[in-house]
């Protein structure tokens, strides 16, 4: 799954536990009718992608969507969900830039061809 959108702000790395479990947060503001502000972490060595990029910049996100279970205390389950990125483009290198495109070929109009037929037409 892939979302795009201008990047709102990137968080540093937390690091938790004795294994050292590394998460980073960015969130990006999609271009919708009504934007949407996304919580996207990255985890583990996914952390360092962040490393290129800065906020304002236009980027599309490679995501998989996380859920997980957890019973409370008194027994009764509660479900959450995440958005966890494992790779970043950035749209600005991304989109071809004029100068790569090839030349646009010139098409003739429908006058220039009035000249070789006769014009026959009632009208």
């Amino acid at each position: 799954m892939e979302v795009i959108g201008k990047i709102k702000m990137i968080g540093e790395v937390q690091t938790f536990g004795s294994n050292g479990f590394r998460k980073r947060e960015m969130v990006l503001t999609t271009d919708e009718q009504y934007p949407q502000m996304l919580a996207i972490e990255f985890i583990q060595d996914k952390t360092d992608l962040l490393n290129s990029y800065q906020v304002g910049q236009d980027v599309k996100v490679s995501i998989n969507l996380r859920g997980r279970e957890w019973i409370n205390p008194q027994g009764e389950a509660k479900y959450f969900n995440s958005i966890q990125g494992w790779r970043i483009e950035n749209l600005a290198q991304a989109a071809p830039s004029q100068e790569n495109l090839p030349p646009v070929e010139q098409f003739q109009t429908t006058d220039d061809f009035t000249e070789d037929e006769p014009d026959d037409l009632p009208f």
